[in-house]
């Protein structure tokens, strides 16, 4: 039967017409599986949730090791010990050099701080865009010694005779040295992921307290709000700090350091092979054996020991810092709800910024959001919802 026939036949009983045959299949569009999308949105969503998850557990951490040290060290509590604050703030009771106002005294503290922030990060860029690795190395290892070895030292010592545990000063030497020595190792040459960001966790805790401890309140305050605003100047003006020190570790293909850096994943890989020296060995071509002096072959390295591919969200010790000096300043008003506002306004500011992050893919500043909610959230629950509560109690007025 001819195909003209059987289209007739087709027409007379109501069926659609035949396609035609092409053995090519040249002009056939492919059709895209709808299920293939939607599986790969799923992961992106996965993927992202789990590292939203990677690094609000470690700010809450961070967070809940402030306010856990507050509370069982008296060093901290402002009402109770004598004040000795900072350099860097000169106006202030104590120093008796005042302007009469202690709103007038934080702001001069303030700008004097913020002065000197914005210098030493210009220096610490210059330094990294000039290629100057090992007077940063120098200087941040110098930081993690103090905080790791002197400021250990005075916590442990104020845990000791808080509770009256009996320890001499020879063990209390050899915890502090091994602490200290264990934290140096993980952050400035290799250890274990999971140890080195604990440290970076317990270095942030530290100077957080050390902000709570040795600034003036008002002084405090302020700065919060400051350095929240200098943040979003340092990360995106084309010409900020921060930006450029990133964009020039993104031109170089380089790693900024680890410690000034928390990632959700990988932060600091060292490349070594067991075996036979490896000092002929060319990363960049694995095909060459041997050197030029005819040296025995050397063996290529481990799969396990190739430099893993970096994912993952970063996060700078400055937000960790900062979060965690707004959370412990309101720990040592002695009340809980504004404890929790606090830390929950935090953890809402840095979800935003996240998602924000997610809308854009570039890098953007961590602190105004979570800051600035965190400070509506205190005063709301410090001024307004607390003397509430408390007269409701007072009346006997259950809600």
């Amino acid at each position: 039967m001819s195909s003209v026939a059987v289209e007739a036949e087709r027409h007379e009983n109501g069926e659609p017409p035949a396609l035609e045959e092409n053995p090519s299949n040249q002009n056939i569009p492919e059709v895209v599986e709808p299920e293939d999308d939607d599986a790969e949105e799923q992961e992106m969503l996965k993927y992202g949730a789990k590292h939203v998850m990677m690094l609000i557990v470690p700010v809450s951490l961070c967070m809940i090791l402030v306010i856990f040290t507050i509370r069982i060290i008296t060093m901290y509590d402002q009402v109770s010990q004598p004040q000795v604050y900072l350099v860097y703030t000169p106006f202030n009771e104590q120093t008796k050099k005042t302007t009469g106002s202690p709103i007038s005294d934080a702001v001069l503290n303030m700008l004097i701080v913020l002065g000197l922030v914005i210098v030493m990060t210009c220096v610490l860029v210059l330094l990294y865009k000039y290629r100057c690795y090992k007077i940063i190395e120098g200087w941040l290892f110098l930081s993690s010694l103090i905080l790791l070895f002197m400021f250990t030292g005075l916590n442990l010592h104020e845990i000791v005779m808080r509770f009256n545990f009996a320890m001499d000063y020879i063990t209390i030497s050899l915890v502090v040295w091994n602490f200290g020595v264990m934290g140096i190792i993980s952050v400035h040459w290799k250890g274990p992921l999971i140890l080195q960001q604990g440290y970076l966790l317990i270095i942030s805790a530290m100077m957080a307290l050390v902000f709570i401890k040795y600034l003036p309140e008002w002084t405090l305050w302020f700065i919060l709000g400051g350095i929240a605003v200098y943040d979003l100047f340092a990360v995106l003006c084309p010409k900020g700090p921060l930006r450029i020190l990133v964009e020039t570790a993104e031109e170089r293909n380089e790693q900024i350091f680890p410690s000034l850096i928390y990632s959700s994943t990988v932060m600091w890989t060292v490349t070594m092979a067991e075996g036979e020296p490896v000092s002929s060995y060319n990363p960049l071509n694995s095909s060459s054996s041997s050197s030029a002096q005819g040296s025995p072959p050397t063996r290529p390295l481990p799969e396990m020991e190739q430099e893993p591919e970096e994912q993952g969200v970063k996060l700078g010790l400055g937000d960790f810092i900062f979060y965690s000096v707004l959370v412990g300043k309101a720990a040592t008003a002695d009340d809980w709800n504004t404890v929790m506002a606090c830390f929950v306004a935090i953890l809402i500011g840095l979800c935003l910024t996240l998602l924000i992050l997610a809308i854009v893919k570039k890098a953007l500043p961590a602190l105004p959001i979570s800051i600035f909610v965190g400070i509506i959230f205190y005063v709301c629950t410090r001024w307004c919802i607390k003397p509430m509560c408390d007269q409701m109690a007072i009346s006997q007025v259950y809600v």
